[in-house]
């Protein structure tokens, strides 16, 4: 068996698309290349003519596909940035945050929906949770137009986050990785 040193960045991605506990780099790897065990390598073809540039703004506007948005997920599950968080309601924010950018429409319409039986629990301003509900903590949603109260137990946020993440059509299995985490 060789070894082979990959960065950071790349380990994450490689990591991020395990499917199961115990399956190696290797397997992984195979499976994504689509390269069975005993498999010939031929040569590789010359590479084609570099594709043309996309701007940055036409980029951003175009939606990010389902397996895009997915990937994006498990990447900040195993970010640092995620890991350092001590506090279930940092991982919540840091979470809330990554749907919003991912698909603010898809997200708006989730939130649009879920409230309890007496608080309201997003909106575009602190003041309308303040007036919906004792307690209610409200913190701004960074990156987005959103505050959230915060005054809930962990279970809450975890409904929260499965409604959302279910109303944005992510698969069910991502959705319970996440709570699981929070």
């Amino acid at each position: 068996m060789k070894t082979i040193e990959v960065d950071e960045e790349l380990y994450r991605y490689i990591a991020s698309h395990t499917q199961h506990i115990g399956e190696s780099a290797s397997d992984i790897l195979r499976r994504m290349l689509k390269f069975s065990a005993g498999q010939t390598v031929e040569k590789a073809p010359a590479p084609a003519a570099a594709p043309a540039a996309v701007s940055v703004e036409t980029a951003v506007k175009e939606e990010a596909r389902p397996q895009d948005r997915v990937r994006a997920v498990r990447e900040l599950l195993l970010s640092d940035e995620y890991a350092e968080q001590k506090k279930a309601v940092n991982r919540f924010m840091l979470i809330l945050s990554t749907l919003y950018n991912l698909d603010p429409k898809a997200f708006a319409a989730a939130t649009e929906s879920l409230h309890g039986r007496t608080r309201v629990y997003f909106a575009g301003n602190q003041q309308t949770l303040v007036q919906n509900g004792t307690h209610t903590k409200p913190q701004h949603i960074p990156g987005t137009p959103y505050w959230v109260i915060t005054n809930t137990n962990t279970g809450r946020k975890r409904s929260m986050i499965e409604h959302i993440m279910s109303s944005m059509q992510f698969p069910a299995e991502l959705a319970d990785k996440v709570c699981g985490t929070l």
